[in-house]
This record gives structure tokens, sequence and C-alpha cells, in this order.
């Protein structure tokens, strides 16, 4: 543990940023499932869950959480899965 004050504060500062993240990354992965399972089974709402999703990566795109690269090839992914 540090024992600096600034450091401390640091490490609280970083323990909610991690915290955060990790709840965003996670509801990006979610909606991602979620449209692939609603695709596999042939659900009813298959295109509001596209948009969700694509909506989910572009938003982890914005905040930094994925590169710009990683959420192209994603929806891209998610686009001719569901063209399929």
């Amino acid at each position: 543990m540090p024992i600096i004050k600034s450091a401390i504060k640091r490490v609280k500062t970083n323990e909610k940023a991690n915290a955060r993240n990790s709840a965003q990354l996670s509801a990006v992965r979610s909606a991602v499932k979620k449209f692939e399972n609603a695709k596999t089974t042939g659900a009813d709402n298959v295109e509001d869950l596209y948009k969700e999703a694509i909506a989910a990566v572009d938003k982890a795109k914005s905040k930094g959480l994925i590169k710009a690269n990683k959420a192209a090839r994603d929806k891209s992914r998610l686009t001719a899965r569901l063209a399929k």
C-alpha cells in the first residue's frame, strides 16, 4: 500500500475507474451475446438487439475502452451476422 497521500488517492481513483470500465465492457459483451443468441434461436427482436449491440460498441469506442479498429471489426461482424 502507498504511504503518500496523493498515491493513496490515485489507488482509489484507479479502483473506481477499473470497476466502471469493467462494467461497461461487460455490458458490450452482454449486448453482443444477446444478439448472437437471438439470431441463433430466430427470435423476433433481432433488429432491436442488433441496434443495441452496435450502440454499445460505439459507446465503448467513444469512452476509449476499445480501439477504433476493434469497434469497426465488431460492427462489421455483427452486420454480416444480421444479413445471414
